[in-house]
């Protein structure tokens, strides 16, 4: 993520001015008012963008934003913000509401109704800045959704945190190719999130339906070391028969079993390379993630990597 601020580098009594140039350069015109004084002040800001996306990331000491009635009326591009909790709590109000985010949690908010964001013991948050026609919901699911506090305790809210944190935290993900492919499945989880708990089952099942694949293989990454994964495990866990997960992963051109191995593999070349870990046997290493067979481990990963594992683990770490 590139640095836009750092307040370490700015002369005390130009920071504020510097904050307020970058917030309202790079995010969105709000008021800033500081807790410290300035020469206690400390901002840190990185920004990123997939497409149309906007993504930043902040670490400050304490402050309170606020989007005023009168900046909101200016809006001349309406977005909908995503707050990520990184650690510490926040507090966002907005439309008559408010939410308290713990670490792990996050809400969204518009830009074009006033707002208030609250970090009186300091700033470590994700910013996401996503344009509001893209989301094509409709004003109430968005005034009725804001300001909620979206926690860990729903499965698709808890993907979808992890998902746009990596995101956020990725710099491969901001630029070339890639960002044509990640800013669809981006705004369809979050229509997801969004009209999963606006509980409208005609609004809720298209997008649910476009981001299955999405939670399918999250899901699988998240088990990959299980030795009892299955299709009935994975079917199950999202409610879908395994016929439709197949059918769902066919349509994003995924074959299940290839994925899986070629993800196990793949951490499997991981820990084998890994000059800080404590050495440890091929078998034990493919065990570890699904490959019980020590010499079927070996066949497979040699047809992957045109080497076999021990060659590799052995080629991998330091020597004398």
């Amino acid at each position: 993520m590139s640095p836009v601020l750092d307040t370490t580098l700015i002369a005390p009594q130009d920071r504020e001015e510097a904050v307020r140039h970058a917030v309202w350069e790079s995010v969105v015109a709000v008021d800033i008012d500081h807790g410290p004084p300035a020469e206690d002040m400390s901002v840190r800001m990185g920004l990123g963008a997939v497409g149309p996306l906007t993504i930043c990331s902040a670490r400050a000491t304490a402050v309170t934003i606020r989007r005023t009635e009168r900046l909101a009326r200016k809006d001349e591009e309406p977005a909908v913000f995503l707050g990520l909790q990184v650690s510490g709590t926040s507090l966002v109000a907005q439309n008559g509401r408010e939410c308290v985010l713990r670490p792990g949690e996050f809400a969204v908010y518009e830009s074009i109704k006033p707002y208030t964001l609250l970090f009186d013991k300091g700033v470590d948050h994700h910013f996401l800045r996503f344009p509001r026609a893209a989301l094509a919901l409709p004003d109430r699911l968005l005034r009725e959704t804001s300001t909620l506090g979206l926690g860990s305790g729903d499965p698709l809210t808890r993907l979808a945190f992890t998902y746009f944190s990596q995101l956020a935290a990725s710099d491969a993900l901001h630029q070339g190719a890639r960002t044509g492919a990640v800013f669809e499945p981006s705004v369809e989880l979050l229509r997801a999130v969004l009209t999963s708990r606006y509980n409208n089952s005609s609004l809720v099942k298209e997008p649910m339906e476009a981001t299955l694949s999405l939670r399918i293989t999250q899901y699988v990454r998240e088990h990959l070391a299980d030795p009892d994964l299955s299709p009935a495990g994975i079917a199950a866990a999202q409610n879908i028969s395994v016929r439709h997960l197949y059918a769902v992963l066919s349509r994003s051109g995924i074959s299940l079993g290839d994925w899986i191995r070629a993800r196990r593999l793949a951490e499997c070349r991981r820990e084998l390379a890994d000059p800080g870990g404590r050495p440890r046997a091929v078998a034990a290493v493919g065990r570890r993630w699904g490959f019980m067979n020590a010499s079927h481990f070996s066949k497979v990963f040699k047809q992957a990597y045109g080497v076999t594992p021990r060659d590799w683990r052995d080629g991998s770490r330091p020597h004398g």
